[in-house]
């Protein structure tokens, strides 16, 4: 499985831990974490990412990687990655589909990201400064209603917009204790969230149905 590394909140280089440092760095944002994707997106290349991810202690939490699904007619997946190395542990994943649009049927893109505070992968993709999204929530810290809902993992979850860049739209909530990110491309895209999505974890179930695609654009960005 071919894999580009990059930095999780820039999409810059990284530099491996050496004599010196024990903590990845990125020239722009200091110590993170590595950011892996994986170059091609196929059932085996799946299944080997959510090995990765299943906890090695009885008990412990894994990192979700969410899912649509079931598919939207005419989608894919179009791309996988994760945050974390060996001694990190997997702290966010990303998973990349790719149909078309809910309005004007034009091709449309949305990655689904899960990630523990502080590790910024998913204000890149929503195209807003700093590791978490806080500052940016419209409504969800005055108790304002959501403005979307979908069903993860069987229970329904509020997403609340974001102020992301003018090219996307952006969704933010909270599901097994980490932020739930669902970025689309175009912005008029985002009507999709607010459609009746269910998303599952990979990690609990890998269905077989799963149909793939080419490499997503904004998924494989690494330098």
């Amino acid at each position: 499985m071919g894999i580009a590394v990059c930095c999780p909140r820039c999409g810059g280089r990284v530099r491996a831990p050496d004599l010196m440092n024990s903590d990845w760095r990125c020239d722009v944002d200091g110590p993170v974490l590595p950011f892996s994707v994986a170059e091609h997106i196929n059932a085996e290349i799946l299944e080997a990412v959510v090995a990765k991810l299943r906890p090695r202690r009885p008990g412990a939490d894994a990192t979700p990687l969410w899912a649509l699904w079931p598919l939207p007619p005419g989608w894919m997946v179009t791309g996988v990655g994760w945050a974390g190395d060996g001694r990190s542990g997997v702290r966010a994943t990303v998973l990349a589909c790719s149909g078309p649009a809910p309005i004007d049927r034009g091709p449309a893109d949305l990655v689904l990201v899960a990630e523990e505070p502080g590790v910024g992968l998913g204000t890149r993709f929503a195209g807003i400064p700093g590791p978490d999204p806080g500052p940016f929530l419209e409504g969800a810290q005055d108790g304002a209603p959501a403005h979307a809902k979908v069903r993860v993992a069987g229970w329904p979850t509020p997403l609340w917009s974001v102020k992301s860049a003018d090219d996307r739209s952006a969704y933010v909530g909270e599901a097994k204790g980490m932020w739930l990110y669902a970025v689309a491309w175009p912005a008029s895209a985002g009507y999709l969230v607010a459609e009746d999505l269910s998303l599952c974890d990979l990690v609990d179930s890998l269905p077989s149905e799963l149909v793939f695609g080419a490499p997503s654009p904004h998924l494989h960005s690494c330098a």
